[in-house]
């Protein structure tokens, strides 16, 4: 396979298209039914909020409900997505699917209290790490090359359109019966599990039942591929660190807006203005970045931009206005979301497939939990200083950290080569003592790479111009 991860001149071919993404079958029912569930979820999330708080009149108890969707995460969010490689994708994701409806239906059965509400909702959320494990697995399985970062880009934006629209809905309709923001979650999740069982295709499970250890080895597997491999952790930091300074407008938009709102402008529409900017700005990066630029043109901005994420907040140690803190925070969104899909791209695409569920459950635990440090952190320190010196200062150690990030990348023929080994079924030198029988090519553990899929976001050899369906 020819290794062209080095090569960051502009493609020859131009990106894949919207059309070339969604003409994989597949892939349109996956994104119909993410998009879905997600906006269900943020429904919910709104009604169950308000729900709690008119039951109780306590505001503790009605930030438990909004806070335990991430618990499953963090108590156990690796060994969960390590689930999801011992069976099918889709039937993991229809089963999850499922379960969370029924569930949403018993959480919408009138005067529940509010401890059954909090517990049957930790029960809901305890689906969501094998369902999106699975799912973040299944897509490199239906596209291919550039299509794969185009679709991702797709689904990163998705999901940030989902909590926009999902808390501005729910938030409506909850004013009116939060019941009926549940039902509308229990159906988009029954909507779900029947676009995904009849638009997508059965695969076997990736990792098969001669091959499977105990589900604890399994996960530390995850945690050893992730950060024992060269490239795979650099692209994790990369994330991680990304997830550091981009959240803290949002996590700080109470306080900041009460704070600067003034006169002139309305502390909730301040703080709603905040909040929605980040996903506003991401949404415009994913697409506007994605459709611009060729897959090596994206490869070669993906660190300059991972730089500029956090200098864009910088500018808050001047005070600005709640508007011109949306600007900052929309700014650092959309450059998040240049880099994003890219480095996702080249993480599904570095990542042995019999590992890509475990591996996504280390970068969603990670993620989870480096969003609520920095929230924590911030806010700590914003009852000392003044937020906008608290942003400042931590956006700008942010410029540094991605400095220090985009200098140590790994050498171009490290990248190829773990690309060039991932594409052959071969694991990293940190996991081949571990698991050698999974790596052999022509093993049983799932699906063989298609050999027509490019390397770290670059097209097949035809350009990525292939209309076949991936079946």
């Amino acid at each position: 396979m020819e290794a062209t991860v080095s090569d960051e001149r502009p493609s020859p071919e131009g990106p894949a298209t919207f059309r070339e993404v969604f003409a994989q079958r597949e892939f349109g029912a996956v994104f119909t039914a993410s998009a879905l569930s997600w906006v269900g979820d943020y429904l919910a999330k709104a009604a169950v909020t308000l729900l709690i708080y008119e039951q109780t009149e306590s505001v503790a108890l009605s930030a438990a409900a909004f806070a335990v969707s991430y618990l499953p995460w963090l108590v156990g969010g690796p060994l969960l997505a390590a689930v999801a490689e011992r069976h099918p994708y889709r039937r993991v994701m229809v089963f999850c699917d499922l379960i969370r409806m029924v569930l949403m239906l018993l959480i919408a059965i009138p005067s529940l209290p509010a401890p059954a509400v909090l517990g049957l909702l930790f029960l809901t959320t305890l689906a969501n790490p094998p369902s999106q494990a699975a799912k973040s697995a299944l897509i490199p399985k239906i596209l291919t090359g550039d299509r794969l970062v185009v679709g991702l880009s797709l689904h990163s934006s998705v999901a940030q359109a989902a909590q926009v629209v999902g808390y501005l809905i729910g938030a409506a309709i909850a004013g009116i019966d939060p019941v009926i923001a549940l039902l509308i979650n229990a159906a988009t999740f029954a909507v779900s599990a029947v676009l995904v069982r009849f638009g997508v295709r059965e695969r076997p499970a990736a990792l098969a039942p001669g091959h499977q250890t105990h589900l604890l080895r399994e996960t530390a597997q995850g945690f050893q591929i992730v950060f024992g491999t060269p490239v795979l952790r650099s692209i994790a930091v990369l994330v991680f660190s990304a997830m550091l300074f981009s959240i803290v407008p949002e996590g700080l938009a109470a306080a900041w807006a009460k704070e600067s709102a003034g006169d002139t402008l309305d502390t909730g529409v301040a703080q709603a203005v905040i909040m929605a900017a980040n996903p506003v700005g991401f949404i415009l990066g994913g697409l506007l970045i994605g459709r611009a630029f060729g897959p090596s043109r994206r490869l070669a901005l993906m660190r300059p931009l991972a730089v500029l994420a956090p200098l864009t907040l910088v500018p808050a140690l001047l005070d600005p206005s709640p508007l011109v803190v949306a600007l900052l925070a929309a700014a650092c969104g959309f450059a998040v979301a240049g880099m994003l899909p890219t480095a996702n791209g080249l993480f599904v695409q570095a990542l042995p497939d019999a590992f890509r569920a475990r591996a996504f459950g280390v970068m969603g635990t990670g993620v989870q939990v480096i969003q609520g440090s920095a929230v924590l952190v911030t806010g700590l320190l914003a009852e000392r200083f003044a937020i906008p010196s608290v942003v400042g200062v931590w956006s700008l150690a942010g410029v540094l950290l991605m400095l220090l990030v985009a200098l140590s990348w790994p050498a171009p023929r490290t990248v190829e080569a773990a690309v060039a080994a991932a594409a052959a079924g071969a694991t990293g030198g940190a996991v081949r003592s571990v698991v050698p029988e999974q790596a052999a090519p022509g093993a049983p553990a799932g699906e063989q790479p298609d050999p027509a899929a490019g390397t770290a976001g670059r097209p097949p050899a035809d350009g990525g111009r292939r209309r076949h369906a991936v079946t």
